[in-house]
C-alpha cells in the first residue's frame, strides 16, 4: 500500500484528501504544519509527500528544502499558487511535480500513482 504524507494548513483540504485517497487504497497520514509535517516524515517514510506552499511558521519552500536535505522521496506540490515563476521555483527547489488546486482527484491519483512508481519501480 503506497503511503502518502499531506501537509497542508487548511484542515479541511487534509481531511477530504485524507477520505479521497483513503477510497483510492492509500495510507494517508496528515499534518497542518511543515515543521510537523518534517517530524513525521523518518518515522512514518512515505512513498509520496503532498504539499502545500502557503503555511505559516514553515511555508512549503522551505518544507520542500528541509525535505531534500534528507530524503529523496517524491514531493507533489498542491497549491492555489498559479504564477509560472513561483511553480519553476518549488520545481527548482525539490519539488517533483506540481498541481493548481482545486485539482480534479483523478488527476491527483493519477499523479501520485506515477511519483510513487518512479520512487520504487
Amino acid at each position: 500500500m503506497t503511503r502518502v504524507l499531506i501537509i497542508d494548513d487548511d484542515i479541511n483540504m487534509t481531511g477530504v484528501l485524507e477520505v479521497v485517497l483513503r477510497e483510492a487504497g492509500y495510507d494517508v497520514l496528515s499534518t497542518n504544519s511543515g515543521t510537523h509535517g518534517m517530524e513525521m516524515l523518518q518515522p512514518y517514510d512515505p512513498d509520496v509527500v503532498i504539499l502545500d506552499l502557503i503555511m505559516p511558521e514553515m511555508d512549503g519552500w522551505e518544507t520542500c528544502q528541509a525535505i531534500r536535505e534528507t530524503s529523496l522521496v517524491p514531493i507533489l506540490i498542491l497549491s492555489v499558487i498559479n504564477k509560472p515563476e513561483l511553480i519553476a521555483r518549488a520545481l527548482d527547489e525539490g519539488a517533483d511535480d506540481y498541481l493548481v488546486k482545486p485539482v480534479p482527484l483523478n488527476v491527483l491519483v493519477a499523479r501520485l500513482k506515477t511519483l510513487a512508481r518512479r520512487a520504487h519501480p
